[in-house]
This record gives structure tokens, sequence and C-alpha cells, in this order.
């Protein structure tokens, strides 16, 4: 999948993209045709930049809702010849999972073409699944034919169908099919599950890796074998040290960190660092100046797990370093500083913004870290950062540090909040928004009364709103 074009922060098209709540109330005074024309270039080309963990399909689906939007161009985008070219889930799924939605919600239009996809798409498991959670058991049966038939009745189809029923997110329409009258696809699919659970404890019985009894160089050489075929095994090396290596290992691990192999310096890093050996601030640091980009990265990440009162007041003496390091060390303060690493951690945020952006990886812990050290100061910084990350979740981050920071969050970014794609944020926006303005009220009802909302957000509604007969509002 190609990375996403995202539109400035201040346009429709960018807005919805984004997933901000602003998004779907200028949508909804904006000409019905441009609205429409934004929601299906966001829908049909996926905006999000991690699309297995950010949220926008209820968000757009809402909007479909309430524009009236027809579904020609979903159906025109899943049918089209491009589908059995490109077979990445990325290309139709967030079209499937709006959907959905849009079935949960009584849209018949779009619970047929979810039928038809199943049937004939490429990306025919994610229709099964999202049919799974709406359609009835008549609509299921009559899909088992279609389904069935893409897999060949030779030993290899049917391997292939036993590992599918075998991982299906949602076991639903198999079991249902297991039962189906029809003897002929109820045998098979039976069959398909007793092969997938026959495997799975045939893998179970045949575990690969470290055993008792290892050595640490047998631990170091496993860990090194994963960095030849371009895997990384050094955290799970460093829990099997954890097991095999006593105290008269210690200076054969020391050793490794200075000097040894990639895998068994990033391993012997990890497992110091987890032991708050004395000498793992030591070896992080020479590791850094002297290490291969993954030994950095590894020496970084071993750091940032440390717990320990020194590790928090080495961090204070990194923080200036305009290295991984530094940026580590920003974020350990950010996590576990106090009222007095307030200066370091706001420079953290600051720089990070400057020098890499609104998207930048290192701005999640900063963030948050703001709004747990309250740093009123750091509020424009991160009004900056809600407004034009592209990342869904930073931005919910975000709001959070805000409504900890910002006075005028309950009546300013807490009112668009309610709108957004993200769940965590709405609740967020239902704890902290003004219920003076008339379109919060409304919100807050509508979210309360909406079967589709996360329970999260209905008890932070409800908090707020109490039941009819208790306010009036």
């Amino acid at each position: 999948m190609f990375e996403p074009v995202i539109a400035p922060s201040g346009t429709l098209l960018g807005l919805l993209q984004r997933g901000r709540g602003d998004g779907t109330l200028h949508a909804l005074t904006a000409p019905r045709a441009e609205a429409l024309a934004a929601l299906n270039h966001c829908v049909l080309r996926d905006p999000r930049h991690d699309w297995q963990v950010e949220n926008r399909s209820l968000y757009y689906a809402r909007l479909y809702l309430d524009l009236n939007g027809e579904l020609d161009r979903i159906e025109a985008h899943l049918f089209d010849v491009e589908d059995h070219l490109d077979e990445e889930e990325s290309r139709t799924g967030l079209a499937l999972a709006v959907l959905g939605h849009l079935a949960s919600y009584g849209r018949r239009d779009a619970l047929e073409l979810l039928r038809r996809y199943a049937a004939t798409g490429s990306n025919w498991a994610w229709a099964l699944d999202e049919l799974a959670l709406r359609d009835d058991d008549a609509g299921l049966r009559a899909l088992a034919a279609p389904v069935l038939a893409r897999f060949a009745t030779d030993a290899e189809g049917e391997a292939e169908l036993a590992a599918t029923v075998r991982d299906a997110f949602e076991p639903r329409p198999w079991r249902l099919w297991a039962e189906d009258p029809r003897e002929s696809i109820a045998t098979r699919v039976r069959a398909a599950q007793e092969a997938g659970c026959f495997d799975r404890w045939q893998r179970q019985m045949r575990p690969t890796g470290p055993r008792p009894g290892w050595s640490v160089r047998a631990v170091f050489e496993w860990a090194e074998q994963g960095v030849e075929r371009g895997a990384a095994l050094h955290v799970p090396a460093a829990r099997c040290l954890m097991a095999v290596a006593g105290p008269e290992d210690r200076a054969e691990i020391v050793a490794a960190a200075k000097d040894g192999t990639e895998g068994a310096r990033c391993t012997a890093l990890r497992y110091l660092a987890d032991g708050n050996d004395p000498d793992a601030l030591d070896l992080i640091e020479r590791a850094v100046v002297t290490g291969t980009a993954p030994v950095v990265e590894a020496a970084v990440d071993a750091f940032e797990r440390m717990r320990s009162i020194a590790a928090v007041d080495r961090a204070r003496g990194w923080a200036h370093r305009p290295d991984p390091l530094g940026a580590a060390a920003g974020r350990m303060l950010a996590c576990r500083g106090g009222i007095e690493d307030k200066d370091l951690v706001l420079a953290a945020l600051r720089e990070a913004v400057r020098g890499e952006g609104p998207d930048a990886p290192t701005l999640w812990t900063l963030v948050d870290g703001t709004g747990r050290l309250g740093i009123a100061c750091a509020a424009p910084v991160l009004r900056h950062i809600y407004r034009e990350t592209a990342s869904s979740h930073l931005r919910g981050r975000a709001a959070r540090a805000l409504a900890a920071t910002d006075p005028s969050f309950a009546t300013g970014f807490a009112v668009e909040c309610l709108w957004d794609c993200e769940e965590t944020t709405r609740e967020i926006a239902a704890r902290h928004a003004e219920t003076g303005d008339a379109r919060v009220v409304e919100q807050l009802r509508r979210l309360a009364a909406d079967p589709a909302e996360e329970a999260e957000v209905q008890t932070a509604v409800r908090s707020r709103i109490g039941p009819p007969e208790a306010t009036a509002m």
C-alpha cells in the first residue's frame, strides 16, 4: 500500500482524512455534492498511516447516514477489475468496514453489497467477517457454496480451507455451515475444522527455539541466527537469558554488550537493562556511540524500559544530546520524570515538532508526559499537533493532554472531539465538553442512544447528562 497523501488540515478533505470532528461539522454545512466527493475519496483511498489500529469506519459510516449518501462509488470500487489484480486487504478493507456499520444501521443496500462481495470479491474473508456480525442465518447460509467453491477439492485445496477455518476472525459462518442441511457442505466444513484443530495441536507439540539447559553462548548464537535471517530475536533471547544465566555468566554477558556480534550485543544490552545491572547505563551509552543501527535501536529501547532512579537521573544528563539517546531521555522524563523536569520535557516536545513534524513517533510519549506533568505553557504546541497530525491516535493523546493543560479546551477542541473518529477521543470530549453549546447537548444525546457507540463513551456521556427523567438539560 502506498503512503496516503494527506490534504492540508484547513480543507474539508484534510479534516475528513484525519478523522477530525470538524470534518463532520464542515461536511454537514458544505454543498452535499462536495461533501460526498470528499467522503468517497477517503473511503476509497484509505488515508490512515496505520490502517490496522486507527479508526475511521464508524466515523465515515455516520457521515454517509447524515448525508444520505449513495453507495455507487463504493460499489464501483469493490467490483472494479483491479480487485482481482490487487488483493491487498488495505485496498478494500475500509470500504467493507464502512458497509458493515451501515448495514448495522439498517442500510439494506450496504448489506446486499457485502453479500455480493463475499461471494465474488478477492477480500471476501473481510466481507464475511462483517456479515458474521450483522447478517441473519439465511443470508450466511446462502454464501456457503460460493465461499467453499474458492477452495479446490484436492489435498492442497483442503489444506488451505482448513487453515482458513482455523484462522477465521469470526467463526460464526463456519459453525453455521458445519451444521448445514446440505451434506456436501457440512461434511467438508467439519473436516476442515477437525484438520485445523489437529494442525494447531501438532504445532504446539513441535516448539522451536530455546530449550531448557541452553547455555548463555547458545542463546547468543540463536539471537545471531535471527539477525542472519532478518528476524530480530534479541527480546525473546533476553528473556531466555533470565532463565539460563547465573552470576558466574555476568562477565561473558557484559563482554557481549561491549563488543559482541549484533544479535548477542542487542540481547546482552536488553538483559542487563532489565536487570538494572550497575554497568547497564554506561554500556547503553557506549552502544549508541559505537553500535550499528540495530544495536543503537536496541540500546535505546532497553534504556526506555528501565525504571530505576539512576536511569531517570542519567536521562536528565542525556536530555540535551542531539542523538537517539537524547530523544529517548526526553521520553523517559516524560514518562517517569518529576515536576522539576517540565522544562526538559517541553524542550524535547518543541524540538521534536520542529525537527520531525507533527507526526513524529516520539511525540506520542512526549505528549502524554506533557499532560501528566501539567505543562500549561505547552498548550500552543499541543494545539498545533492536534490540528496537523495525520494520526488520529496522536490527536487523541493531544486532546487528553490539552484537557489537563488548556483552560479553553472545554469550549474549544472538546466540542469537535464529540464527532472524532476515535472512541477514546470522544470519551474525553464527553467528559469535558461545555454543555452550554447546543451542539454538544444534541451530540451527547445521540451518542447515548447510538447502539454502535462504545460502552466507555456512553458511560462518560451518561455521567454528564444522567437519565432523561433526571435532567432536561
